[in-house]
């Protein structure tokens, strides 16, 4: 599924409308682990409303109703279409469950939307509170008759409307509105467990990250950076892209590793054809062992087949073979367009194109294999003196931060960052 934009696709209707409704996604289908995962969704929701404080949820089967109080509507449905596991989100008023008190309210709530000459309509009435005076078939006619003899525009449609008005009647209160916005959809965040995703300053990279939180996976980002030879600026940019991401998932825990030892060792061996790959697996290695410490159970990369050296199949093989734990690619058979197309929806595009190098594209040879051969590979690794030590250096030296959707943070102190380089580096 493709992001949408829920603040362009949501009509005049959210007003008119007290509440909003969200739907949950395909994990109500997962049987004895529905309420796990409704629960861990409801915890997401209220952390999204947090910033609104007299926004109130009611948890029903299934649903999500957010009571808004006199809070931006169009801004709450916003942030809460980016909330993995809902796949839907409608604008409601909300009125007594009586008849006069429905077919005013859809009187108004017809009249705010506006629709144009020639829109096809149709009622859809549904009577949840079987004391209801009035049937559901009887509300259709009930509701459909007074509207349509107020809004000439409209012509009866029950096939193929372009306007839906739907009713629900309930015990307490009656339901109306007309539009059901698309939302994100997937797992609910972090019921598929942690991983540990590579992130760099790229346009894959951030997709593959979204991809994989709207699979239910809670993710943790590593990023690698090389100074001096990579600036603040491109170290700053990684950040920013964090931030986005924070947005759909409340916050993201990004891991900044100091790359350049492990980097420039693999320079000067005679085997420039082979740097890439070298270094693709020294991150994994990396990745791997803060995996390890943090607790997550795979890691994640932004990789498309075929799409530059590293990532043809017998290059993904040798680079894989450097970690024991599952290596997620969610973008693999994925064109660049299609990845170009979800950055663009997703927010981060327009910062992944800034540029600024990132440690990837360093010491980049003009040949590199596309065939590596992983015996030699092990061979080279194996003769680097203190390989395992730089290693293992360099997860001791990452600073771990929080990055949360409308903050600014930095490194806690930026000076103490680049001092963790060592000054014969430089």
């Amino acid at each position: 599924m493709k992001p949408t934009n829920p603040a362009q696709m949501a009509g005049r209707s959210t007003e008119y409308a007290d509440m909003l409704l969200l739907r949950f996604g395909e994990f109500t289908l997962k049987g004895k682990n529905r309420s796990r995962f409704e629960n861990t969704m409801l915890r997401h929701v209220k952390g999204m409303v947090k910033p609104y404080p007299k926004a109130r949820l009611i948890k029903e089967f299934g649903r999500i109703y957010v009571e808004l109080n006199g809070e931006p509507a169009g801004e709450l449905l916003e942030a809460l279409a980016k909330v993995f596991g809902i796949s839907s989100i409608s604008p409601v008023k909300a009125v007594k469950p009586e008849l006069e008190e429905i077919v005013e309210a859809s009187l108004r709530f017809i009249e705010k939307v506006d629709p144009e000459p020639g829109t096809t309509f149709k009622v859809n009435a549904r009577r949840v509170w079987k004391d209801f005076p009035y049937g559901s078939q009887e509300m259709n006619h009930l509701v459909s008759a007074p509207v349509l003899k107020t809004f000439q525009a409209l012509s009866v449609d029950v096939r193929k409307p372009m306007l839906e008005l739907r009713v629900e009647v309930r015990e307490h209160q009656a339901y109306i509105f007309c539009e059901s916005i698309p939302a994100v959809g997937g797992y609910p965040l972090g019921t598929n467990g942690k991983a540990m995703l590579l992130l760099s300053g790229g346009i894959d990279s951030p997709v593959a990250a979204w991809s994989s939180m709207r699979r239910g996976l809670e993710v943790e980002c590593v990023h690698f950076f090389s100074y001096p030879y990579t600036s603040r600026e491109a170290r700053q940019k990684v950040i920013d892209l964090a931030r986005v991401l924070s947005r759909y998932s409340g916050r993201i825990r990004l891991h900044l590793v100091p790359f350049t030892e492990v980097q420039t060792s693999f320079a000067g061996i005679g085997q420039d054809n082979l740097i890439v790959t070298l270094m693709r697996r020294a991150m994994l290695r990396i990745a791997t062992q803060l995996a390890e410490r943090e607790g997550a159970l795979a890691i994640v990369t932004g990789d498309s087949l075929g799409q530059v050296a590293s990532q043809t199949l017998p290059s993904m093989n040798v680079i894989g073979r450097a970690t024991d734990l599952p290596l997620l690619r969610p973008l693999v058979m994925m064109d660049k367009s299609e990845i170009v197309e979800i950055a663009q929806q997703i927010g981060t595009y327009d910062l992944s194109i800034l540029p600024y190098e990132d440690c990837c594209t360093l010491f980049l040879p003009k040949s590199p294999t596309t065939n590596p051969n992983l015996k030699i590979i092990e061979k080279v690794e194996s003769l680097l003196p203190g390989y395992g030590e730089r290693l293992a250096e360099a997860v001791a030296a990452a600073v771990t931060m929080e990055v949360t959707p409308h903050g600014n943070e930095r490194p806690a102190d930026e000076a103490d960052l680049i001092s963790s380089v060592k000054e014969d580096w430089f």
